[in-house]
């Protein structure tokens, strides 16, 4: 049977139905190009859910950071916990939650810092109200660059984690 006969069973079985116009069109590319014997080829997948669902969850660790302004000491606890379940799970997310136990302990120093200075000599406003507003700032910039396959490191963070 040469290349023309095929073509045409392949059309009549097309416009009886037999084919979608998917399959239609894969077995025609596939005669076409001498390959008609074999498998198509597998479906298109988009990338992999495992480095989707990793970057996902570095982000809500990242941002897990600013439930502590909804709920008391949750922006402390949520994230180390978010780290702790999915860290043996997804591995990329390891790095992250290492990242921000390191700038959640380099916050609470600084913040201790600046309770000491408050009640020493009133200086303490000069270390809170920026570590306030960066406290606010490096988790959604944090968490950005997680959704984005990005690792960050926090800036003036402490590494107490490797």
């Amino acid at each position: 049977m040469n290349i023309a006969d095929e073509l045409k069973k392949l059309q009549e079985l097309h416009a009886s139905g037999g084919l979608s116009d998917l399959e239609f069109a894969r077995a025609k590319a596939a005669i076409l190009n001498g390959t008609a014997g074999m498998p198509p080829p597998p479906p298109f997948q988009p990338q992999t859910s495992v480095e989707q669902e990793t970057r996902q969850w570095a982000m809500f660790i990242h941002l897990g950071q600013l439930a502590g302004f909804a709920i008391p000491l949750a922006g402390l606890v949520l994230p180390f916990i978010l780290w702790q379940i999915k860290k043996n799970e997804l591995p990329g997310v390891d790095v992250h939650g290492k990242n921000v136990c390191n700038w959640i302990i380099a916050e609470l120093i600084y913040g201790a810092i600046g309770g000491v200075l408050i009640l020493a000599c009133g200086l303490g406003l000069l270390i809170l109200i920026p570590l306030g507003i960066i406290g606010i700032i490096f988790p959604i910039i944090g968490g950005l660059k997680a959704n984005n396959g990005e690792v960050w490191v926090y800036p003036l963070s402490i590494k107490v984690l490797k």
